[in-house]
């Protein structure tokens, strides 16, 4: 009589069952992951869609309407270009609201970079207390464009203010600064200026990355120390100051809380410190026509936009990496 056996039952170790999950779970395992993923990104998500990109989409279309705050939105008529035309052809104080930002960003910005990068240039030694400095100088940019510090500014150059107490130890009779249309916005532009301790510690870091062994060599050449700074330090440098450059001429165009605090939300003495910006919140807050608001705000964007696309263009021509490509 033959005798058979019973087939023994299949063992499977640690290894073959991570096999057949791995057969198995990956598709399972990414959703998952994928889930968990979107599911921490909902809190940005939703801010994006709700505090940027719907009400963009929203001003886009309110800018071919005549909406004036006050309507109900059901009734909202449509106006096509009207806004625009409007803007460019039959408004005189868009364009000189135009011109004032202009200006300011011509003249602060300029400015306010080169005091950044001759400070940093002070600051880039080791000597004591230089980090004390270094504090010092940035803590103005810590302040921000905040209503407090726009309010300081004001007293200080105001009739009674500290700057014409200065002027008068030295026999100088001062003016209201702030109240003359001539000085009004060179006021603003100080302000700018003073403020420039966030790209002062950009430029230190970026002064922090020039290798030593260049100045040596520049030195050996018998390179003086105006050459060295012209022939090694902009060149390398050129990436930040790139940097800094878009920045600040995009905070410069943006300026807003001085002008309006200067002159009460007015754009005063005369319209001199009336801002592209506060030119719009005056349009659309004060005198409630949102739709128009709306237009000046999408031109403002893509003004922006071309400006930075025209830096990004130009600066394959000046702008100089370490790893030798002009990007």
């Amino acid at each position: 009589m033959a005798l058979t056996t019973a087939p023994e039952p299949t063992r499977r170790g640690p290894g073959s069952a991570r096999a057949h999950s791995d057969r198995r779970g990956p598709g399972r395992i990414r959703h998952s992951e994928g889930l968990a993923g979107y599911v921490f990104l909902s809190p940005w998500l939703i801010g994006l869609m709700g505090v940027t990109a719907i009400p963009m989409l929203l001003s886009l279309y309110l800018s071919f309407t005549n909406y004036d705050v006050l309507t109900p939105f059901s009734e909202v008529r449509w106006v096509g270009l009207a806004n625009y035309e409007r803007m460019f052809t039959a408004d005189p104080s868009y364009w000189h609201a135009v011109r004032v930002t202009v200006t300011f960003a011509l003249i602060a910005v300029p400015l306010k970079l080169a005091a950044a990068l001759g400070v940093a240039l002070l600051l880039n030694r080791a000597w004591r207390g230089v980090g004390l400095f270094r504090g010092l100088f940035y803590l103005p940019s810590l302040l921000g464009g905040s209503v407090a510090l726009a309010i300081v500014w004001v007293n200080m150059f105001n009739r009674d203010g500290a700057f014409n107490s200065l002027l008068s130890l030295f026999g100088i009779t001062g003016k209201p600064w702030v109240n003359d249309p001539d000085w009004a916005l060179e006021t603003l532009m100080v302000l700018a200026i003073w403020q420039f301790g966030a790209p002062m510690v950009i430029f230190l870091a970026g002064l922090k990355q020039v290798p030593t062994e260049l100045y040596e060599a520049a030195s050996v050449d018998g390179a003086g120390r105006f050459r060295q700074f012209r022939n090694v330090t902009l060149p390398m440098l050129s990436p930040v100051i790139f940097f800094n450059l878009v920045l600040e001429t995009i905070n410069g165009f943006q300026g807003f809380t001085a002008a309006f605090v200067l002159s009460n939300g007015t754009g005063g003495p005369v319209d001199s410190t009336l801002m592209y910006t506060l030119n719009l919140y005056i349009t659309g807050f004060t005198e409630l026509n949102m739709g128009y608001a709306s237009a000046m705000a999408w031109v403002f964007l893509l003004a922006i936009a071309v400006i930075t696309a025209i830096f990004f263009s130009t600066g394959r021509f000046w702008v100089h990496y370490s790893d030798g490509e002009d990007r």
